[in-house]
C-alpha cells in the first residue's frame, strides 16, 4: 500500500475540495469561480479582474495576455481576456481568446454567453443562436448566462443590437 506525504495528501485534497473543477461549464465572466483558485486571488490575474469590474477594459488586457501566456490551460482566463477584447471592440482577437476557452472547455457557460455576444456585434445572429442551444443543453433549468444571452438576441432581432465601440 502507498504511503501518502502530507504534502501529497493536502494536495490531493485540496484537488478534491476545488468544487469550480466540478461544475460543467466552468465559470468566467458568467457564474464563474475564479475567487476559488488562491493563485488568481492576488496579482495581475486579480488587477485584471479589478479593472474589469471597474470598465477599464484596455487595461486589463495587457494583465489578461501574459497570464494567459502563463496558464495556457485557463479557459476562465481566455473567457476574460476575450471579454476585455470584446468589450473594447477588438472582435477578432475577442474570438480568438473565446475559441481557446471553449477549447479548453467545450461546457464553459461563460464563454457561450460572451461569444454569442460577440457575434451579436458581428451582426451575425444565427451564430449567436447555436451558442444559445448549447447553452440551453448545459443548463436545461435555464441558468444566468443562457437568460443573458437570449435576452441579447431579441434585442438584437428587435433592431437595438451592440455595438463594437472604436479601439
Amino acid at each position: 500500500m502507498t504511503r501518502l506525504t502530507s504534502r501529497t495528501a493536502t494536495c490531493v485534497l485540496a484537488a478534491l475540495l476545488d468544487t469550480s473543477s466540478w461544475a460543467a461549464g466552468g465559470g468566467g465572466g458568467g457564474g464563474g469561480s475564479d475567487g476559488d483558485n488562491p493563485f488568481r486571488q492576488s496579482g495581475e490575474y486579480k488587477q485584471a479582474l479589478d479593472a474589469i469590474q471597474a470598465g477599464r477594459y484596455a487595461q486589463a488586457i495587457p494583465l489578461l495576455e501574459r497570464w494567459v501566456a502563463a496558464n495556457s490551460r485557463d479557459a476562465d482566463g481566455f473567457n476574460w481576456l476575450g471579454y476585455a477584447y470584446r468589450k473594447t471592440g477588438k472582435l477578432d482577437p475577442a474570438f480568438k481568446a473565446y475559441q481557446r476557452a471553449l477549447g479548453l472547455d467545450p461546457q464553459h457557460k461563460g464563454a457561450h454567453e460572451y461569444i454569442g455576444e460577440a457575434y451579436l456585434m458581428a451582426n451575425q445572429p444565427d451564430k449567436a443562436e447555436q451558442h444559445a442551444k448549447i447553452l440551453a443543453g448545459l443548463c436545461p433549468q435555464s441558468c444566468e448566462e443562457l437568460t443573458d444571452l437570449r435576452s441579447a438576441i431579441a434585442r438584437h432581432r428587435g433592431g437595438t443590437q451592440p455595438t463594437a465601440r472604436a479601439p
